[in-house]
């Protein structure tokens, strides 16, 4: 009725279990096979019982010849449904999830399955697909990237600052002087727009730091939270080796502003 004998497992026919008794077939066809394998090696046999007999497996290759293929029945299935779309209704592939149902499998995205995981394909079914059906493997440009996971966001996220900026001189007492506010303050009067210019420039790459630090701090409090301790940023200053959330934001931005 089908045209096939790869029904699912839960598919009837008049009350009968089809699906089921073509599955216990199947098991009993790579019986006989390995009992078979196993005379042909001359290995002892122990016992050939639950195996197909031959006559009852010819009668099944008569109805369909990949009834019992060496991969999931659930692909050969979908590879003939895409057959007779091509052959009996004279369409062309279909390449889109979601444009093409035959007997409730979605073409389409069958096909794209077959493009994008070409790689996992055995030889003989990427010549299946590509000579019966005129499958191609997606291009590299077509295939998704990868997802980042939450270890590559974690890294990305708490990077530590350039070495061409000091997180010392970031986060500053606001009443602290050092060595470079000491040379800022000679070089007053030297031209504005000279400083102007210096400053501008920096910024960006001062911000980016400020926000990454900031960031590495935060993820600190939140293991020391977890850990029922105070809450600390790991962040080296003039006044001592850590600073509470709280300072670190009252003297965000009193350098270079």
């Amino acid at each position: 009725m089908n045209g096939h004998l790869l029904a699912p497992l839960d598919a009837t026919y008049q009350g009968y279990k089809v699906g089921i008794w073509l599955k216990n077939a199947r098991a009993a066809a790579r019986k006989a096979a390995e009992i078979e394998q196993r005379r042909a090696e001359g290995l002892p046999v122990e016992s050939s019982a639950g195996a197909l007999s031959d006559e009852r497996r010819e009668q099944l290759e008569d109805i369909d010849p990949s009834w019992c293929p060496a991969w999931p029945v659930e692909w050969q299935r979908a590879f003939h449904l895409v057959r007779l779309h091509l052959e009996e209704a004279g369409g062309t592939l279909p390449t889109e999830p979601g444009k093409v149902m035959h007997q409730g499998e979605d073409l389409g995205r069958w096909v794209r399955a077959q493009r994008l995981g070409w790689d996992k394909l055995t030889t003989v079914q990427q010549w299946m697909c590509e000579h019966v059906l005129g499958i191609e493997p997606a291009a590299e440009e077509e295939k998704p990237q990868p997802r980042r996971t939450q270890a590559d966001k974690w890294a990305m996220n708490t990077r530590p600052p350039s070495s061409s900026t000091s997180v010392r001189g970031i986060f500053r007492s606001p009443g602290s002087t050092s060595s470079g506010s000491s040379a800022r303050t000679r070089r007053s009067g030297s031209s504005g727009s000279e400083r102007g210019s210096a400053t501008s420039a920096a910024e960006p790459q001062r911000l980016m730091d400020v926000v990454v630090t900031a960031a590495a701090a935060l993820a600190a409090g939140y293991l020391h939270r977890a850990k029922g301790a105070p809450v600390l940023g790991a962040l080296p200053d003039q006044d001592g080796p850590f600073q509470d959330h709280a300072t670190v934001s009252a003297r965000w931005g009193t350098d270079g502003r």
